[in-house]
């Protein structure tokens, strides 16, 4: 019914996360409308960041080709407190909080059995080797407080728990059931500062 490649770039578009069948068309037929020159920035903005960004050799966060994180490049950070999230979102989100000087570590999802994510679906190996290296006193669970981020969070007190470091989780004060990215700088800085021992 559409040419060939509207109907591939409505494909595409709708392989995004949130994105349906309808939606998908509404912003194919929207882009079709759109100047030449807008097409093709977005066209460009899509490859460019195909290119040039990678995950950081250290910390496994967004970065670009360079290797190095912004965080993880920053000789003030202290190296001994590592906290790990989900998302590189929520590493945003706990820098808006200024409550945190420390490093970080992405896993890059949570377990969650039903959708078929274990432990070697997530960035643990990367995080037990940085450990293996010496130096880190403190690990910080920063997981989402919900059924995934709670899993993984135990399911880290009980991998981690031989290299003799303190694992805790931050305070209450993080809605459960919410995403980190989604709390306000108050309310996550709060839960920094409260943190508790994460217990096997």
């Amino acid at each position: 019914m559409y040419p060939q490649p509207l109907r591939a770039l409505i494909d595409e578009l709708g392989r995004l996360p949130g994105i349906g069948p309808k939606s998908a068309q509404r912003m194919a037929f929207y882009l079709l409308r759109q100047p030449d020159e807008d097409a093709r920035r977005l066209a460009g903005a899509l490859v460019e960041m195909r290119e040039q960004t990678s995950l950081c050799d250290v910390c496994c966060n967004v970065a670009d080709r360079s290797g190095r994180c912004d965080t993880c490049s920053d000789t003030r950070r202290d190296t001994s407190v590592i906290c790990v999230v989900e998302d590189p979102r929520d590493v945003v989100a706990v820098e808006r909080s200024g409550a945190f000087r420390g490093t970080y570590h992405v896993l890059h999802g949570a377990l969650s059995p039903l959708e078929g994510v274990g432990p070697d679906q997530l960035r643990i190996a990367e995080l037990k080797s940085r450990l293996a290296d010496g130096g880190v006193a403190e690990v910080i669970v920063c997981t989402n407080p919900n059924v995934e981020g709670d899993a993984t969070a135990m399911y880290l007190s009980r991998e981690l728990s031989g290299f003799g470091i303190s694992m805790t989780r931050p305070a209450s004060g993080l809605p459960v059931g919410g995403d980190l990215e989604f709390a306000d700088d108050a309310t996550l800085g709060r839960a920094f500062d409260g943190r508790r021992p994460l217990e096997g």
